[in-house]
């Protein structure tokens, strides 16, 4: 017998004081599902889990959540008030016998349990929620942005959780590559409308232009129609009056079809001009290195980057990509070594905090106020590129409509601000571009278009970011940062960093760096393609999977010890009725994890 739906929303409908957010809206989760909720920037994701999570009250239909079933809801600004730290949060609502769980996931997150939240970063602070979720373990765990913030080492942790898991999940993320590994169905949001296929994301790019071609096509049928209709109702007066006020009627019937009909958004106008070349030697870093205080961001490190490369800098949060990025650029002097900048540089920086935009300006003052953008006196131009155009018209082709020209740079979304950032730097001359973290927040046909851009930029790019997949599409080397001032670089993008031995296979403990003095090192001209005959997705699981069984083992430690007390049972029996079925299920895992690590360890020895 079918089991009913975890969660089933049927004709909902919302309006936020305009034109309507949903309308007739209808969808199921089912036990297991694991889906990919996407659609534009604006077009309602958030708000739609936010309804599905029983935080926002639709106007009309219902919502039906199956009998004891738990949801899990993390926001994107979760509310950390009356918490004197992020522990204290993440652990709030959890027996104090469990909050070894938010610990474990702590430790898989890199997150600082004892920060307050004060203190914390808007990343932290995010992170604590992602905590707080997973401890909890809810039978739908229902997922906006967990990406965000995240360095790469994280959110590899964070998909191995996923997959494990026996949880149904929603998830929201504009990270392609972790999208892609974790999803079975998709829901897409698209002018109020939610279509769901029964495939995982990699699939949808296929799907959604072969919804649009179908859609354009019934458009064109129909225009058709009305225009031989409303050629017979010129030409055709003369027939018999009843039939013809039956043919007019129904031309004005299929008018209002057309005009009822939402039309798409329209992707915004990215342009990039190289301006004048610059030499063909960009940036020529010999020997550079820096610390601060005790702790080394970089030691002796040479980079050579001409004119047209695109070099990615990866590694942890916190371990010195930004400052690094200065160096190159001059705005910080190295402890040691030199920097020569080529000749004609003009770079433009997109940077990860938004440090640019003046949250209290408006968007119209962002763009005239730029002395380097601002037309001498005529506040409603703007130069793009050496030539005037009016700021209006200019808002608008990156997606921006009328009512928020003039509303402060602080109301925007994630994805609106970077949206304004991209119109700054993109109106400006450059043959340098530096995009620090430019992923975040961005929309997937939004991206597809910058990385057509930058495909078609003639100037050089450097480049942040923890998007694995655009990384592979944009990168032609990467430098791989790992902590302790190392910093290694590999021609590529992400995987083939990885294929190469990257990162992952750098250890962090001097003991690992006595042992790699001692061997030769390999000549990367030898390493194939697939260390071992492993594929890219196993080599990663291969790596990870020794962090996962020793997680796996200090849970079942933990839950010994709980277990130990020998009146457990009497006292708390529901307790310890979850604890066993918990160690059970630890105990399942690792033995199925150690079996797994034995196999691909097999395979990767030939």
């Amino acid at each position: 017998m079918a089991r009913a739906p975890l969660l089933q929303l049927s004709d909902i409908s919302l309006t936020f004081g305009g034109d309507p957010v949903f309308a007739d809206l209808g969808l199921v989760v089912q036990e297991g599902d694991r889906v990919a909720l996407v659609g534009r920037n604006g077009s309602g994701k958030s708000t739609l889990m936010k309804v599905m999570a029983g935080l926002v009250e639709p106007d009309t239909g219902s919502r039906v959540l199956s009998p004891a079933t738990s949801v899990g809801y993390m926001e994107q600004e979760p509310d950390l008030s009356g918490f004197a730290t992020l522990g204290a949060y993440a652990t709030s609502g959890l027996d104090p016998s469990e909050a070894w769980k938010v610990e474990a996931v702590a430790e898989g997150l890199k997150l600082n349990l004892d920060a307050t939240p004060d203190a914390a970063s808007g990343g932290e602070r995010r992170r604590a929620a992602l905590a707080k979720l997973l401890a909890e373990a809810p039978e739908l765990m229902l997922l906006d942005e967990p990406t965000n913030h995240l360095d790469i080492e994280a959110i590899a942790w964070l998909e191995a959780e996923l997959k494990s898991t026996r949880a149904a999940y929603v998830l929201i993320s504009h990270d392609r590559a972790f999208l892609r590994a974790l999803t079975r169905a998709t829901l897409w949001i698209d002018r109020g409308t939610t279509r769901r296929q029964d495939k995982g994301f990699e699939h949808f790019e296929v799907w959604r232009d072969k919804t649009w071609e179908e859609e354009d096509l019934a458009r064109h049928k129909l225009d058709r129609k009305i225009k031989a209709e409303a050629r017979w109702a010129v030409e055709g007066i003369s027939a018999r009056r009843k039939r013809n006020q039956g043919r007019v009627r129904a031309l004005a019937a299929l008018r209002a079809e057309r005009a009822g009909q939402i039309r798409r958004s329209g992707t915004a106008a990215l342009d990039l001009d190289a301006g004048q070349s610059s030499g063909k030697r960009v940036i020529e870093a010999t020997g550079i290195a820096k610390a601060f205080g005790e702790q080394t961001i970089l030691k002796p490190f040479d980079l050579r980057i001409l004119r047209g490369d695109r070099v990615a800098f990866v590694g942890p949060n916190g371990v010195g990509k930004t400052t690094v990025l200065k160096m190159l650029l001059g705005e910080i002097e190295p402890d040691a070594g030199t920097v020569k900048l080529g000749t004609n540089i003009e770079v433009a920086v997109f940077d990860q905090a938004r440090a640019r935009l003046d949250p209290e300006a408006t968007l119209w003052e962002s763009l005239t106020l730029d002395p380097l953008l601002g037309v001498s006196g005529a506040s409603d131009q703007v130069m793009v590129r050496g030539t005037p155009r009016h700021v209006a018209g200019y808002l608008k082709d990156f997606l921006f409509h009328d009512k928020q020209f003039k509303a402060p740079v602080k109301s925007l979304s994630g994805g609106e601000k970077a949206r304004l950032l991209l119109a700054r730097i993109m109106a400006l001359p450059s043959n340098l571009l530096v995009l620090d973290e430019p992923t975040n927040d961005l929309d997937i046909e939004t991206l597809d278009l910058l990385q057509d851009v930058l495909g078609d930029y003639e100037g050089t790019v450097l480049l942040v970011s923890h998007d694995r997949d655009f990384l592979d599409r944009i990168a032609t080397q990467t430098v791989a940062m790992t902590g302790g001032g190392r910093a290694q670089v590999y021609p590529g993008g992400w995987s083939d960093m990885v294929d190469q031995g990257g990162l992952s296979n750098i250890e962090n403990t001097e003991k690992s760096k006595t042992r790699e003095a001692s061997q030769p090192k390999p000549d990367p001209a030898s390493t194939p393609d697939k260390p071992g005959g492993l594929s890219y997705t196993e080599r990663h699981r291969l790596d990870a999977l020794p962090a996962e069984i020793a997680r796996l083992e200090a849970e079942i430690g933990k839950l010994e010890g709980l277990l130990s007390d020998p009146n457990l049972f009497t006292r708390e029996p529901v307790k310890f009725r979850k604890a066993s079925d918990a160690l059970v299920e630890r105990q399942e895992k690792l033995a199925a994890s150690e079996e797994e690590w034995l196999m691909l360890e097999e395979r990767a020895a030939g």
